[in-house]
């Protein structure tokens, strides 16, 4: 998770970069988030193969979609664990009806569970080391103040900074997720009364031609 003040900035520059077909671009991105994404469809889908076929969706609509991202709305990485969550969640929701012939009341409760669970640890593991490591001691762990911050070496106080600290970043980044989910507002003077949902961004993106012209696919 991106904590310095030029993050925006950066995140801006790369989907430029994207917009303009350039594989350097969606190596860097893939490079830096790849690993948590795959982490967060795993955690949900629970199936190593679907995560990584999964995974290499995730950045093909990226290639594809690089102006579907709104630097306003949050970081690129909020957007893509967004994006990673809500696909993986209909996949699984899509996995157990095709087995129970339908999804009842418990099995979503269980999805939803599971894909919690799984975005807050996503979020978590994107944290500096020391908030990561204390929430991992006191939040996961159960362990007291006290003990986690004799377990590391600091002081009671810092534990209690660090987790303070840790929480609200968490707090933050699911919100900017939150957000993403979020339809966007009706632009002025617009007929339809607001953009396509995230579900119409997910064909090919095409250019005056039909077809995309510059750099390549995953």
């Amino acid at each position: 998770m991106a904590t310095t003040d030029d993050a925006p900035r950066r995140d801006e520059q790369l989907q430029r970069r994207l917009a303009r077909g350039e594989e350097t671009a969606l190596g860097e991105l893939y490079d830096q988030l790849a690993p948590m994404v795959h982490g967060l469809a795993g955690r949900i889908l629970a199936d190593q193969s679907a995560a990584a076929q999964l995974t290499r969706e995730i950045f093909a609509h990226v290639w594809e979609h690089p102006d579907s991202f709104d630097p306003s709305r949050g970081s690129l990485r909020s957007w893509l664990g967004a994006l990673t969550h809500r696909r993986a969640v209909d996949r699984l929701r899509a996995r157990r009806a095709e087995a129970a012939g339908w999804a009842g009341p418990a099995e979503e409760d269980e999805i939803r569970t599971v894909a919690t669970a799984a975005r807050v640890q996503y979020v978590v593991s994107a944290l500096p080391q020391p908030l990561r490591e204390t929430i991992a001691e006191s939040y996961y762990d159960g362990r007291t103040y006290q003990e986690t911050a004799h377990r590391l070496g600091i002081s009671e106080q810092a534990a209690k900074q660090r987790m303070r600290l840790g929480l609200a970043l968490l707090a933050t980044e699911l919100e900017q997720e939150r957000e993403q989910h979020r339809p966007a507002a009706p632009a002025a003077g617009d007929p339809r009364g607001g953009l396509p949902d995230a579900r119409s961004t997910d064909g090919p993106r095409a250019g005056e031609d039909g077809q995309r012209t510059e750099g390549g696919g995953t």
